[in-house]
């Protein structure tokens, strides 16, 4: 069984957020982000990350797991310091750019105000 390293929840959704989706993005930031960044993210309670961010770990938005198959040299501190990912939705084995996360898995049709982020660990 995997251990939870990382929990919060969808507090706002930016007016452009669900745009990025139909990108192959999901952008997320904790509460009080800057209003320029925050119109394009799904904005969460932010709680402390235990462990950093690695390939073969899960993260589940609202109801649906997804693979993690790439990290980006900054991903996990920007999560860690802001609640900032970039998650693409392509399975890629390499990080685009250095804060993004690649996942393994169809991209969600939207996540809701309320739905969970959850982080698990592979051990």
């Amino acid at each position: 069984m995997q251990k939870i390293i990382y929990q919060s929840t969808v507090s706002n959704i930016g007016e452009f957020a669900k745009d990025t989706l139909s990108e192959g993005m999901l952008i997320t930031f904790k509460e009080g982000a800057p209003a320029d960044l925050s119109d394009y993210c799904f904005t969460h309670t932010h709680d402390e990350l235990l462990a950093d961010l690695a390939v073969g770990q899960i993260i589940k938005l609202g109801q649906q797991e997804y693979l993690i198959t790439a990290v980006g040299a900054v991903a996990t501190t920007n999560f860690r310091e802001l609640g900032h990912l970039t998650l693409r939705f392509d399975g890629g084995d390499s990080a685009e750019l250095p804060g993004s996360i690649h996942v393994d898995g169809a991209i969600p049709e939207t996540l809701a105000i309320g739905d969970e982020i959850v982080v698990k660990g592979n051990k």
